[in-house]
């Protein structure tokens, strides 16, 4: 620890020091450079991912095939994916825990601050290696952010250079996780015990878990698939006595939990902004602890979900099927805990509650898709269609996004000494939320009547639905050029945010965690 603090001490020569400006974001080991390094990155990978998906959606506007070839279709997907899976949701939460986790457990700042500097600079190397992959010959991968074999196989000369950015995109959030652990283990403040620490620390910490124990997975699994390709082996190739199916197995058993990855620092962070806008404690914070706990643990048990129509014994089936239906227990609990938060609360509307009010509503009609997607007899009828992808747009992009938006929203002041636009936020979160819902509802209906996903080409009943969703992708896209504009606003100047930021909120300090459960305001130890 004392190695770790002397670090620290290393980071105040770069902040405050001569160095000149490029420099000191290169060199930096200050947690809030680092942190505002990850989310401008994010929002960076956001509008490059996003423009993939307008790809699809313009293409799938009308039915036969118009726009790209299914080939490059097929690459639009895969990337598509992968951008927004590593590149957007992931960095942006490292992101937010790199700058709130130190402050919110008094730490001076994150425990490794050098790997914390290196674990964010080794991802756009990573990034432009895999977009690279789209210029080589063959393309870049068209399997599926799956990668399934023997499909994803078939790359062209991009493959090793896919793999091989994938494993560096593992190191960095193997790293960042580490980090955050030995951080949240370490530096707390006295008296910042574990059940008196902010939900949004408790979720990161129960992330970071997860992080590290399935990042490790998936880099075994894209391994198998290089040394299948280039080094003669067979485990996955049937010709040579191996097993696809094996593959989605290794592959499920890291993406289920990663799914998780992808939601619970989400789910801590709507935990700081209701609490503050209905001027309430949290409800039920130990059971929020334990519900987070409970999710990420049953997340390891459920993987084969993903796969029920690959032919396992009924057994297997029965045990994912309950499994899965399980963990609709604890995010219930989340849900109701959120919703008994506002229970006769003095609840004001501003921007970052907004978004959090559309997370709760959205990503339960994700979770109720979810329900839907774990009945084994009916999921042999959504498997592969387009109910699919309605399901987990859902729980990504009103759920994941929206979280990562409410959060900017709701600490921006606290970052920039500067209040942002409120009309403007309004305006952003009504646009984005139409749009987001005319994109991604009409899918539950297509898929319902047998639109498979990842094909460039459809019978032409499924062309309203189609064009709808089109519609919204464009809608939804265009209006993230408002949170665009937000930010520099509030980046340059605006008017400067008091310590009391969010009006009328008595008593309540805006920057106040998610409480400690026993303890009145008055009473708290002052942590300095």
């Amino acid at each position: 620890m004392n190695a770790a603090l002397t670090d620290t001490d290393h980071h105040d020569d770069h902040h405050h020091g001569p160095a000149p400006g490029l420099m000191r974001w290169v060199t930096t080991t200050n947690h809030k450079d680092i942190g505002t390094l990850y989310l401008w990155f994010s929002l960076l990978m956001f509008f490059i991912g996003g423009f993939m998906a307008l790809i699809i959606r313009t293409e799938l506007f009308q039915p036969g095939l118009q726009v790209v070839d299914p080939h490059f279709f097929n690459q639009m997907t895969t990337m598509h994916a992968l951008i927004m899976i590593f590149g957007v949701v992931m960095p942006a939460f490292v992101g937010l825990a790199n700058w709130m986790v130190p402050i919110m457990i008094g730490a001076p700042d994150m425990a490794l601050p050098r790997m914390n500097n290196w674990s964010f600079w080794i991802l756009p190397f990573g990034f432009t290696m895999m977009l690279s992959t789209l210029f080589m010959d063959g393309g870049g991968p068209a399997g599926g952010w799956t990668l399934y074999p023997p499909l994803s196989l078939q790359g062209g000369d991009g493959f090793p250079f896919l793999i091989f950015s994938i494993h560096i995109l593992g190191i960095s959030s193997i790293m960042g996780a580490i980090n955050i652990v030995a951080t949240i283990m370490n530096l707390r403040a006295p008296g910042m015990t574990f059940m008196k620490m902010p939900l949004f620390v408790w979720t990161w910490f129960i992330t970071a878990y997860l992080l590290i124990a399935v990042m490790p997975v998936l880099a075994g699994a894209v391994t198998m698939l290089l040394t299948d390709k280039f080094f003669g082996t067979a485990f996955f190739t049937a010709a040579g006595g191996g097993d696809p199916v094996m593959f989605q197995h290794i592959f499920w058993f890291f993406g289920h939990p990663e799914v998780y990855i992808l939601i619970l620092p989400s789910f801590g962070i709507v935990s700081e902004i209701i609490p503050t806008f209905s001027r309430k404690r949290l409800f039920g914070y130990a059971s929020m602890v334990y519900a987070t706990s409970s999710i990420a643990l049953l997340s390891f048990i459920v993987w084969a979900h993903h796969m029920f129509t690959v032919g396992m014994p009924l057994s297997g089936e029965l045990f994912f099927m309950f499994a899965t239906m399980l963990i609709a227990v604890p995010t219930g609990v989340k849900v109701f805990n959120w919703v008994a938060t506002m229970w006769r609360g003095a609840m004001t509307f501003e921007t970052p509650m907004l978004f959090a009010l559309g997370f709760v509503i959205m990503f339960t009609i994700g979770g109720f898709s979810g329900v839907m997607l774990a009945l084994a007899p009916v999921d042999f009828q959504y498997h592969d269609t387009y109910f699919v992808v309605a399901h987990f747009h859902y729980v990504l992009v009103p759920g994941a996004i929206f979280g990562i938006i409410a959060a900017v929203y709701y600490w921006i002041p606290k970052w920039t000494g500067n209040m942002y636009d409120e009309k403007l936020g309004k305006i952003h979160f009504w646009v984005s939320t139409i749009f987001v819902n005319l994109l991604f509802f009409p899918m539950h209906f297509v898929g319902l009547a047998g639109m498979p996903r990842r094909i460039p080409d459809y019978a032409v009943q499924f062309a309203d639905f189609n064009a709808i969703a089109t519609i919204g992708a464009f809608g939804f896209g265009f209006s993230q050029i408002i949170f665009v504009v937000v930010l520099l606003k509030c980046v340059k100047g605006g008017e400067k945010a008091t310590d009391q930021v969010w009006e009328g909120a008595e008593g309540l300090e805006w920057t106040l965690p998610s409480p400690a459960p026993y303890h009145s305001f008055t009473d708290q130890p002052e942590v300095k």
